[in-house]
């Protein structure tokens, strides 16, 4: 554990194969996106996590104070203002895993995430919003299937 070995697509169009020994660095990165996993909203989450390969591509390319990353790097300031908490790793020969964490403003509920009589979950919410969620698709899915539906009665299909 502690390595990475891959093929990088460089800047002058070649490929280079790459190793890089770097365990600590794997460690506290591996911490910090379980630590953003308990702390972060979802929909920051994921735009986090789509722009990084960009952020990763601009540093890469030495690209370290152009516009584009200055603005990445206000965004990614803001998404960070709430991560805070404590992640324990358990580092064995070969491998390295979260053994444990906490956050004063995660925003795990093990109330809300539970399906049990007793959780906060009101189950009833989640009926209709199930079908609000799934309307416009299965409009799109009824709209789809007439022309299939006229081309086999038409034996087409």
């Amino acid at each position: 554990w502690g390595r990475i070995d891959m093929l990088e697509n460089r800047r002058v169009g070649i490929k280079s194969r790459e190793v890089y020994e770097c365990p600590g660095s794997l460690a506290l990165l591996m911490a910090h996106a379980d630590l953003e996993g308990l702390t972060l909203e979802r929909d920051l989450a994921h735009e986090k996590a789509r722009l990084e390969p960009r952020w990763a591509e601009l540093v890469y390319d030495g690209l370290w104070f152009s516009p584009l990353k200055s603005a990445l790097d206000a965004f990614v300031d803001e998404s960070q203002r709430h991560v805070t908490g404590e992640v324990r790793l358990r580092c064995e020969p070969g491998r390295c895993f979260v053994a444990g964490r906490r956050s004063d403003v995660g925003l795990y509920d093990h109330d809300l995430a539970t399906y049990e009589a007793a959780d906060r979950f009101r189950h009833e919410d989640a009926e209709g919003f199930v079908r609000l969620w799934g309307l416009g698709v299965e409009t799109w899915a009824a709209k789809q299937a007439a022309p299939w539906t006229e081309s086999a009665k038409q034996g087409h299909g």
